[in-house]
């Protein structure tokens, strides 16, 4: 069977922007993207540049986009991207400056990884024990939850989903001290840190070990406020809407905006416009209706959550 395969194709030195070049090439059992690029280079085209070590989904080098999804080259069959897509595209990860071709600069993705201290920092006064690290130290380092994370899109300083995860690791190992979780917990509070992840599942989506990045934000969140730090926008939204759920068994749209902004007149007058379209609409709640029925069960439920 004879497939053709679109690739991107981008050398600086001689190209002003990327272009697509379509390569045609028989197909045989079993073949990956990987396996496919590969007689493509030999065969075809011997200046196709792309990273490849392991060949095994151990290594993480062959990520790039594959039909408008970031996976492995190695381990994703052509015959199924056919079947599925009906055609096999192939660029470089996004969101990443491209060296050439399907190779991408990785150097911004491993200083953010090295920002996060990715080290254990042990106190000798506290002992080994059980770590729950919710197989987030899985991850192989590939790239492709940064690629596909719409914040990073918009914010290149973002720390993005991979070095997030492995701070989760990090602050859920039992050997660091109180102290120094703290101050891993603190150093991600503000701009760039653990409360611009807009939670968009793509880095879930892509991830080609199921490290699920997104749910090790979550859990940083989680440790930051139970840690005592309440004070930016997110962890005022989270705290809130679980303060206004135990108080009235559902949300109250009119008093959360005023949970997030607090005793900021400034931010207040941010929102105020917004709440008065609301108001205009019927979206916004008496904020002194009473709880609704049962909602004593809503917050014993709340209370077996935090346990």
């Amino acid at each position: 069977m004879r497939l053709a395969f679109t690739i991107s194709k981008y050398n600086p030195e001689l190209d002003a922007a990327p272009h697509d070049e379509t390569y045609r090439l028989d197909i045989t059992r079993g073949m990956t993207v990987l396996d496919a690029l590969i007689r493509i280079k030999d065969e075809q085209d011997g200046r196709l540049t792309f990273r490849y070590s392991c060949r095994s989904a151990i290594c993480g080098s062959c990520a790039m986009t594959i039909n408008g999804a970031e996976k492995l080259a190695c381990r994703t069959a052509v015959r199924r991207e056919w079947e599925r897509h009906g055609g096999i595209t192939i660029e470089p990860l996004r969101n990443l400056p491209v060296l050439k071709d399907l190779a991408v600069d990785m150097r911004s993705f491993w200083g953010k990884v090295r920002a996060i201290d990715p080290w254990v920092q042990a106190d000798s006064a506290v002992a080994g024990g059980s770590a729950q690290f919710h197989n987030v130290d899985a991850c192989i380092m590939c790239g492709a939850c940064v690629a596909a994370c719409t914040t990073h899109e918009v914010d290149k300083g973002f720390l993005g989903p991979a070095a997030l995860a492995k701070a989760y690791r990090f602050v859920a190992d039992p050997r660091e001290g109180q102290a120094v979780r703290t101050a891993r917990l603190a150093a991600l509070q503000g701009p760039t840190g653990m409360w611009d992840c807009t939670r968009c599942n793509f880095c879930v989506e892509v991830c080609p070990k199921d490290v699920q990045p997104m749910e090790a934000i979550i859990r940083l969140r989680r440790a930051a406020i139970e840690a005592g730090y309440t004070e930016t926008g997110g962890a005022r939204h989270v705290v809130g809407f679980r303060d206004l759920i135990a108080r009235f068994g559902r949300l109250n749209e009119a008093l959360m905006p005023l949970k997030v902004v607090g005793l900021s007149l400034r931010k207040f007058l941010h929102v105020l416009p917004l709440g008065m379209r609301m108001l205009l609409k019927g979206k916004v709640p008496n904020p002194l209706h009473p709880p609704i029925e049962g909602v004593e069960r809503v917050r014993a439920m709340l209370q077996r959550g935090r346990r």
